[in-house]
């Protein structure tokens, strides 16, 4: 694909990632910021547990980021949190992975840190395009590999991102739990043993922002076990773009082949996480 398509890729990808973020900002009218949204009229239901939520809005989202992506490159796959993944005739070997409503239970409790990440997946399988769109923060997120990562508050100039600078002792580590509680209490018990390398540790709860904010250098680095692809896959790209280090799960399904995804410097080598959470 020549340099040009890659830039269409990142064009469709943000309107696309703007679509869905724009059915998130409906919130508003239906809850004031700090207060839950009721069942009512929301579609909210649970998948893996009873904290896992997934409202009408998730689904809703999702349909407006595959409309914009079909509309556009009908012959790409699309992988999705909701809808799964969609084949196509006669495919491109281009693969969308998207996460419509990522930090659904934030966006349900109105807490601000939720958003909606788009990654793009070449043939060769080299991540080329992420773009995360946090309509609450009201600030975006984009890279195209080779090109550099970068971020924008609406209405202001794009920022370049280098990464985090300074040493961990002083750093914050970013991390997320799972919702099955065997799995949990293993993740917590590594994660604290990681934190003796860092400052303190932060859990928004939204692992493509999460990823964000270590390319930007407000978080230092990011550590969490048997995410799914569609977390991390826009995120991964602007991290890497940003020249922060990567490692992203070996299997683009978090709950039956889990792995870690590592993005930053973690104070030990990927190798030397231990114990693994199993399950």
């Amino acid at each position: 694909m020549t340099d040009t398509d890659l830039h269409a890729l990142l064009s469709i990808a943000r309107q696309a990632a703007d679509a869905g973020a724009a059915v998130l900002t409906e919130r508003d009218a239906v809850a004031l910021a700090g207060q839950p949204l009721d069942g009512s009229g929301h579609g909210i239901t649970t998948k893996s547990s009873d904290s896992d939520f997934v409202t009408d809005f998730d689904r809703r989202a999702e349909e407006a980021v595959r409309s914009v992506i079909s509309h556009h490159r009908p012959h790409d796959v699309i992988s999705g949190e909701e809808y799964g993944t969609t084949e196509v005739s006669d495919p491109s070997g281009y693969r969308w992975s998207i996460d419509p409503l990522d930090g659904t239970t934030n966006f349900v409790r109105g807490i601000v840190y939720y958003g909606t990440s788009v990654g793009v997946q070449a043939p060769n399988g080299e991540w080329v395009v992420g773009v995360v769109v946090a309509p609450a923060l009201q600030k975006q997120w984009w890279a195209l590999k080779g090109e550099g990562a970068w971020t924008a508050r609406t209405g202001s100039d794009p920022v370049r991102l280098a990464g985090p600078k300074g040493n961990l002792g002083s750093g914050l580590l970013a991390t997320g739990f799972g919702y099955d509680p065997a799995r949990k209490a293993q993740q917590v018990a590594t994660v604290a043993a990681l934190n003796e390398h860092f400052g303190n540790i932060r859990r928004l709860g939204a692992a493509a922002l999460d990823i964000c904010m270590v390319a930007e250098g407000a978080q230092d680095a990011y550590a969490e076990y048997g995410i799914q692809e569609h977390d991390w896959a826009g995120g991964a790209v602007v991290a890497e773009e940003a020249g922060v280090d990567v490692y992203r799960p070996v299997s683009a399904d978090g709950t039956n082949r889990p792995d870690w995804c590592l993005v930053g410097d973690i104070g030990i080598s990927p190798t030397d996480l231990n114990p693994a959470p199993q399950g």
